[in-house]
């Protein structure tokens, strides 16, 4: 099984042999790494690069970020003891739903009720409705291409 991935602009993209476990972790440097209420990794094994490669952050002395240096996508969480992938730069993140969550003592105090808050449906709001449809993507799209960026768009 050949897993796929890359950050959201196509510059850095990588395939991984198989997944192990997928987790969320609530610590501090994972909450800022990714810029949001926890980290979502998954083990990657036999990852390798096929485009491009990450740019990195020492985060700790045992941790070290990999990260698009051109866009900014956050990438891998890489220890002693192996990498993992940002589950959301997966190419199909659904592969790899967490089965654990770490570091706890860190979880933002909001976090558990976020299921209880209400959803904004289309239909609910016009203006977000029309802002929505104007929205023109450059995203990388969730599959490996022979070129991206500027060269295919040229």
């Amino acid at each position: 099984m050949s897993i796929t991935g890359g950050c959201q602009c196509g510059a850095v993209r990588f395939r991984a042999a198989g997944l192990g476990r997928a987790s969320i972790c609530h610590c501090r440097m994972c909450q800022k790494a990714f810029g949001s209420f926890f980290g979502p990794l998954v083990t990657a094994k036999g990852l390798e690069w096929t485009r491009g490669a990450p740019s990195h952050f020492q985060s700790s002395n045992v941790v070290k970020r990999g990260f698009c240096a051109k866009c900014g996508t956050p990438l891998t969480y890489e220890y002693e003891g192996g990498v993992e992938v940002a589950i959301g730069a997966l190419d199909e993140p659904a592969k790899a739903g967490p089965v654990i969550q770490v570091n706890p003592a860190d979880m933002l105090p909001f976090f558990d009720r976020l299921h209880t808050l209400p959803f904004r449906r289309q239909g609910d709001s016009l203006a977000a409705d029309e802002f929505l449809k104007s929205v023109i993507g450059h995203q990388h799209p969730d599959h490996e291409t022979e070129t991206w960026p500027e060269e295919a768009r040229s």
